[in-house]
């Protein structure tokens, strides 16, 4: 999942009324490396419960929007991933811009959320490929004036494109055969080399500046 030590369950929270989905989600959730699901009805309930990433099930609140500023306000490093019925990628767009790092439909199967979780957790954005292109296409206009050209190992190159193509550091650990932290390593190289802070910047900066295979 992530490097975290496969003999230490990690929690993700869960705000959800449903009972049906809440118990659904429970199923998926805890078959995923053993990670341990924590129910909980507000931001202020997960003071105590030492979760990096909550599921936000849409349906459960008329005020999606209000609750996910009160998150980024009081809660800028948790990671959140809102569940909900709109398909619409003006809708998707606006949650992923209100804060959420992730977005699933109530209809994804079981590898989509689990996936979802890994990649958000590895600290990409998980969304439909239209959204994800419109913020690429945000992000390279925000750029000024040319940039350098990096020079990456063949490693890095490596890292790279599998990290484009959306997988998590255990897959590319996997792929490459080297271990989840020397994958961390290279991501943390190559952020560098790019002048960008996060992986979701560095996989927009290498996409707009040509700089992975197609």
């Amino acid at each position: 999942m992530t490097e975290t030590k496969q003999d230490e369950p990690f929690r993700i929270g869960l705000i959800a009324t449903d009972p049906l989905r809440v118990v659904g989600l429970q199923t998926i959730i805890s078959e995923q490396g053993g990670a341990e699901v924590v129910t909980v009805a507000s931001p202020g309930a997960l003071d105590a419960s030492g979760v990096s990433l909550v599921l936000v099930d849409a349906a459960c609140t008329d005020h999606l929007f209000e609750l996910l500023e009160t998150f980024r306000r009081s809660r800028p490093h948790l990671r959140l991933i809102v569940i909900g019925l709109e398909e619409d990628h003006d809708y998707i767009q606006k949650v992923i811009g209100a804060g959420a790092k992730g977005y699933l439909s109530h209809t994804a199967r079981e590898n989509e959320i689990r996936m979802a979780i890994e990649i958000v957790l590895d600290g990409s954005v998980w969304a439909p490929r239209k959204v994800l292109a419109r913020l690429l296409e945000a992000s390279a206009g925000e750029r000024r004036g040319p940039l350098p050209e990096p020079k990456f190992t063949e490693r890095e190159t490596q890292v790279l494109e599998l990290l484009v193509a959306g997988r998590p550091n255990r897959d590319i650990a996997e792929a490459l055969g080297i271990d989840a932290a020397t994958v961390k390593a290279h991501v943390g190289r190559l952020m560098r080399k790019m002048g960008v802070e996060n992986r979701i910047a560095l996989s927009v900066q290498a996409v707009n500046r040509n700089l992975v295979r197609k």
